[in-house]
């Protein structure tokens, strides 16, 4: 048996992407030990994997706290990995593999370099979508993949019973409002207003509500919707994964959970403008889609609650 080392450091959205390719990855390695280097952030979430034995936590401290780093390297080395297959791709992973396996190919060290095809320089390889990266990456590592295109995240749910009673939630749409501060072009400005046009259709037929994250709190109060916390504290990932595949519909800006309701099977779409593409992301899924517009501030309330009332009276009518 040979130690194989998956290297996923976040964040939340591609956390729910890399899942096919964890699965693959284990399924092609079933007499091997499958271990993952993440962060703290997704240390939690990561135990509930079964394709996964064991964690190790990377606290990517600063490249130049050489004490640290030579303690993480230390200990790598001691697992005498066989192969790492490189998920995350960052600069940083980079420098672990010359620190590592210096002067490694794909036979030892996966990642979308090493694997990059002759055809096609970085640049062009990266205008891929996401899935499609993975997917080429572990093929060119020697894998037969089944279910890199087709991440499945619900390994990621816990019971959440408890905190569906306390807030009667039954049928409900759930709306992400929110992005990092630094990534403003990401949201849509209208969800006060969409709400006022599902109430004032569906009447109390749906509770309309929102699950912030720990800087999210306050910025939930501005949402004329219920904020779901778990005694005062934001829904831990496990948790907010449940309540998007137990929603009715969910709304959402291009962040973490709209990756997180993609891949669990929930209806509903986000709403890209410029920044990027729904194609690029993979984020497009039978049950899941994407508004795309050139200027998020230019997509009125009304066009969105129009798909969304669409969809949701074809829902009632299957």
């Amino acid at each position: 048996m040979s130690n194989i080392l998956i290297i996923k450091h976040g964040s939340l959205g591609d956390i729910a992407q890399a899942s096919g390719a964890i699965q693959d990855i284990f399924e092609n390695h079933k007499n091997d030990r499958i271990c993952l280097l993440t962060t703290k952030a997704y240390l939690e979430v990561f135990k509930k994997n079964p394709f996964i034995h064991e964690i190790i936590l990377d606290k990517r401290l600063p490249r130049y706290n050489l004490i640290y780093l030579y303690f993480l390297m230390k200990k790598l080395k001691k697992f005498k990995f066989s192969k790492v297959f490189d998920l995350q791709n960052s600069s940083r992973t980079n420098f672990y593999k010359n620190i590592i396996f210096p002067n490694s190919k794909k036979e030892t060290w996966s990642s979308s370099i090493t694997t990059l095809p002759e055809v096609i320089n970085k640049k062009d390889f990266d205008k891929l979508s996401v899935l499609d990266r993975f997917n080429h990456q572990l093929k060119s590592s020697g894998l037969k993949t089944s279910f890199t295109l087709n991440p499945d995240f619900n390994w990621a749910c816990s019971e959440i019973n408890e905190i569906k009673n306390n807030f009667k939630l039954d049928k409900f749409i759930l709306l992400f409002p929110f992005c990092s501060p630094h990534l403003n072009i990401k949201k849509w400005p209208y969800y006060n207003n969409l709400i006022k046009l599902i109430l004032g259709t569906f009447g109390n037929e749906y509770k309309i509500i929102t699950a912030p994250g720990p800087t999210e709190i306050n910025d939930a109060k501005k949402i004329n919707a219920q904020p779901i916390l778990d005694n005062g504290k934001a829904l831990n990932i496990s948790q907010l994964t449940s309540l998007i595949k137990d929603s009715s519909f969910v709304i959402a800006n291009d962040t973490g959970p709209a990756h997180i309701a993609a891949h669990v099977g929930a209806k509903g779409f986000t709403l890209f403008g410029k920044h990027t593409t729904a194609y690029k992301v993979s984020i497009e899924r039978e049950n899941f889609k994407a508004i795309e517009v050139s200027d998020l501030n230019n997509l009125s309330a009304e066009k969105v609650f129009e798909r969304l009332s669409s969809s949701l009276k074809n829902k009632n009518k299957s």
